[in-house]
């Protein structure tokens, strides 16, 4: 099994001994027991990670690794951005920690007009810092070191020059004749994909994401549900892109 993941502030200036402490420090010490010797991966979730080995646990809460070898790993090409209708209950994490495991780049909140969930007020950062907690946790559960962004709930318009400045621009939607399989996709730069709620996208919503550049694209016969679609569309475009490979 490949070694487990634990999340630090920053990395820079990391000398030859690490001391994780703190909520990561007790989770490595009390919950995954790691003794000495037993391999660790450190990481900022932005690319900067370290391996090294575990020289001490003290206590109930601080790990020492030594013997540390610092690397980067470098932004994947293309980027993809999935652009997600606010799901029902739960369904949103169910969405952020799927997309995070495939690997997803940056997840968009959206408050589509046929949304029954809004994000307003303490609500809607209660949520927002939930979705981030789950792009956190998953990531470490699937061993990546560079974590999905997770932007600010976006507003249609904003969702739209998102789509503008992008180089391939997709809405999945029943009315698309073209399957997302078939696409020309490009092999740098950016890719966003927009996932509209159960009710589907408003006809105002998708004429506006076709005006700024957006094509209309199905998965199959099948219509996936929210939380589902945008993993399952994920996957494809990074095998599609090589990404996989």
């Amino acid at each position: 099994m490949t070694a487990p993941v634990f999340v630090v502030d920053r990395l820079d200036g990391v000398g030859a001994e690490f001391v994780l402490d703190g909520p990561e420090g007790r989770h490595a010490v009390s919950v995954k027991r790691l003794r000495p010797g037993e391999d660790v991966v450190l990481t900022d979730g932005r690319g900067r990670w370290a391996e090294g080995a575990v020289k001490a646990a003290e206590g109930k809460d601080r790990l020492v690794v030594a013997d540390l070898e610092l690397h980067e790993e470098a932004p994947a090409a293309p980027r993809i951005t999935v652009v997600q209708a606010l799901p029902k209950g739960d369904r949103g994490e169910l969405a952020v920690e799927t997309m995070t495991e495939v690997g997803v780049d940056a997840i968009v909140p959206w408050s589509a007009s046929r949304c029954i969930t809004q994000w307003k007020g303490e609500r809607g950062a209660k949520a927002l810092a939930k979705w981030r907690t789950t792009a956190r946790e998953a990531g470490k559960q699937s061993r990546r070191v560079r974590f999905p962004e997770v932007a600010d709930a976006a507003t249609t318009r904003q969702v739209a020059a998102l789509l503008a400045a992008s180089d391939f621009a997709a809405v999945l939607h029943e009315s698309g004749d073209v399957p997302l399989a078939t696409a020309e996709l490009p092999a740098k730069g950016d890719i966003v994909l927009v996932v509209g709620p159960e009710g589907g996208v408003s006809d105002e919503e998708l004429g506006l994401f076709t005006e700024a550049g957006a094509g209309a694209y199905r998965l199959g016969r099948s219509v996936l549900r929210t939380s589902t679609a945008g993993t399952a569309a994920a996957a494809l475009l990074l095998g599609r892109t090589g990404r996989w490979s």
